[in-house]
């Protein structure tokens, strides 16, 4: 029994050395097996993450955004566009109210919030731009008398101006509230029918219109090439229902860069305060005002509105001392020797916020 227990006692410490040593392997490949995991996604994920960062091409390197007011440092094409690239749209006549169609850029003087352009980066006439053009009708009870016959006017108007495929014009009624008959088209039969649906009646919420039509329709319309804006708007000016304001409308024409043409649909023989109104629209935003004292005028009006929207100027430039801080900046175009040339554009611009 004694020789039995000796032989025992190394036996169990043989096998225990054994277990400990098979333990350890199992223990050691676990952990490698574990490491080999965690180190597996490490190598796929990483690659992509750092790629950017550390060769970045010079595309990624030119979109990062520009410093408004660094005049050194070139804009990126977006920043370009909305930010330090300002276009005007003008009309040049003589004293006569004929257009001035061989205007040099050296002829004019262009001052944007009282300084020159940094640059000038664009100089053209535009003859052929596409047109946005929106119809805004007042069908208050106030303009009844001559309601029929300016619609007819109104219709010509649109068959004439506007171009299959390349112009789009939109027809809005309004007394108390704007209603659109007619959205965006270029097919004529149907800003026809939009203007045949027009009914009088109600109040006049005018301001009301020419703010909608500019923020929600103008505005809205986004186009790939450079567009001329403009609103035809048909009524006497006697707003009386607007929660918007006169300045508020001509803010909002301004920041759309809208050009905004009024036809008076007063009988009055004199200037009264709805004519005044609707001259205030007009000569903020680069457009003209008329005043037809005969009904048979109101087709001259639309007649001369559309010589005026093909007989037009364009005009880019890079303002200096640009600071993107949402203020109004005056703009002012001048001919430069020849003070018998009248120049009408917008009055100015609101620089975007800094973003």
């Amino acid at each position: 029994m004694r020789n039995k227990a000796i032989i025992s006692a190394p036996m169990r410490i043989l096998a225990g050395i054994r277990t400990a040593v098979f333990i350890g392997v199992v223990a050691f490949a676990l952990t490698s097996l574990m490491s080999a995991q965690s180190a597996a996604p490490a190598a796929t994920v990483a690659p992509p993450v750092a790629a950017p960062n550390t060769a970045p091409d010079q595309k990624t390197a030119d979109a990062k955004p520009a410093d408004p007011n660094d005049p050194d440092q070139d804009p990126v094409a977006t920043i370009k566009t909305q930010v330090r690239e300002v276009n005007v749209i003008f009309t040049v006549t003589d004293k006569h109210g004929r257009f001035k169609k061989d205007l040099k850029q050296d002829d004019l003087q262009i001052l944007d919030d009282g300084k020159a352009p940094e640059q000038i980066r664009d100089f053209r006439a535009e003859t052929d731009l596409p047109l946005r053009v929106g119809l805004l009708v007042d069908a208050s009870n106030s303009i009844r008398d001559r309601f029929k016959f300016e619609q007819e006017a109104a219709t010509e108007f649109l068959n004439s101006i506007v171009r299959p495929h390349q112009d789009l014009a939109f027809v809005i009624g309004f007394d108390s509230t704007p209603e659109v008959t007619q959205d965006f088209t270029s097919d004529t039969e149907k800003l026809s029918n939009g203007i045949r649906m027009l009914r009088p009646g109600g109040g006049t919420a005018l301001f009301d219109a020419v703010y909608y039509a500019c923020r929600d329709k103008l505005m809205k319309q986004k186009d790939r090439t450079t567009v001329r804006r403009a609103i035809i708007l048909l009524s006497d000016g006697d707003d009386n229902q607007s929660h918007s304001t006169l300045s508020e409308a001509i803010e909002m024409a301004q920041r759309a860069e809208v050009i905004i043409y009024t036809i008076s649909t007063s009988t009055s023989n004199t200037e009264d305060r709805g004519d005044k109104v609707l001259r205030k629209l007009a000569e903020n935003t680069g457009g003209r005002s008329f005043s037809p004292f005969k009904i048979q005028d109101v087709s001259d009006a639309f007649r001369e509105i559309q010589d005026e929207l093909r007989s037009q100027y364009a005009i880019a430039y890079k303002p200096a001392d640009f600071r993107a801080d949402g203020h109004f900046r005056p703009i002012q175009i001048m001919a430069q020797n020849n003070k018998k040339l009248f120049i009408r554009a917008r009055r100015g611009y609101y620089a975007p916020m800094q973003q």
